[in-house]
């Protein structure tokens, strides 16, 4: 019996994640005057991070779709390890 492999970045309730170059980070703090440490995290081990190829200190921004306006919702994620207990 052969896995079949899913691939996540298909599936309609995976919103489009985008690894943002140096500089688009760099942006993005200074805008918001905040460290990169004050970005929510997330995990390299995520499925969608693992299957882009986003490693531990890129910055990922997540745009969803808005049910309520005409635009897109942009949210920003800091891609950390997993600590070991």
């Amino acid at each position: 019996m052969t896995k079949k492999k899913l691939d996540v970045l298909r599936h309609n309730l995976v919103p489009k994640h985008i690894i943002l170059t140096k500089e688009q980070t760099f942006d993005l703090l200074n805008k918001y005057k905040i460290k990169v440490i004050d970005l929510p995290r997330i995990l390299n081990t995520d499925p969608v991070i693992f299957s882009i190829g986003a490693k531990e200190g890129d910055v990922v921004k997540i745009l969803r779709k808005s049910h309520t306006t005409l635009d897109e919702i942009k949210y920003y994620r800091y891609v950390t390890k997993e600590k070991a207990s």
